[in-house]
């Protein structure tokens, strides 16, 4: 079976015979897959009404479990994104009526963001089809299969996210969604 990997890494193997182009055979297709699965996967958010962002902020929420609330800084540091960019997803969901925003008990400086009823309805509807969505996608993979994959991954990206609980990731790009 020959795909688009092949064709490109054979004219690269043609003009460049110096070069080993063999990692493009797996960087090329994990890219083209991550491609299509964040197609799959945001399908299923915006028929919940929402963006990649916004899921995550509502499932970070969700995560937190009752009363389902976060500081907003929490919440940046549970999704990997700046402040400013959780504080533009929060006003989005709030002015959707999915999330509001309190004086903390604590610190009356502080706020905490948290999840309204309908924003725990929409979280809890979305993440039951995201995982239904998630289910279908690896259905070509058999246990053993899905499990050497999930292994190899970990590995693979413990080399990029090595890091202490709760810490940046070396490299990686702001904004970049998490999975949730």
């Amino acid at each position: 079976m020959s795909d688009r990997v092949d064709r490109i890494q054979a004219e690269w193997a043609r003009e460049r015979p110096d070069l080993d182009v063999s990692p493009q055979g797996t960087i090329g297709r994990l890219h083209r897959v991550a491609g299509h699965l964040t197609d799959e996967l945001t399908a299923v958010y915006e028929a919940h009404g929402l963006g990649e962002g916004e899921f995550d902020v509502l499932a970070a929420l969700r995560r937190a479990g009752a009363p389902y609330e976060r500081a907003p800084g929490e919440l940046a540091r549970s999704t990997m994104v700046t402040t400013g960019a959780m504080s533009k997803r929060v006003d989005r969901l709030e002015r959707a009526g999915l999330v509001s925003r309190r004086v903390s008990d604590g610190d009356a400086r502080a706020r905490v963001v948290g999840l309204t009823p309908a924003g725990l309805e929409t979280i809890d509807a979305a993440f039951t089809a995201h995982m239904a969505n998630e289910h279908r996608l690896l259905e070509g993979f058999d246990d053993d299969e899905r499990a050497t994959l999930t292994r190899l991954l970990t590995r693979w990206l413990g080399q990029f996210e090595d890091e202490p609980e709760g810490a940046p990731a070396p490299g990686r790009r702001r904004g970049e969604p998490q999975t949730s």
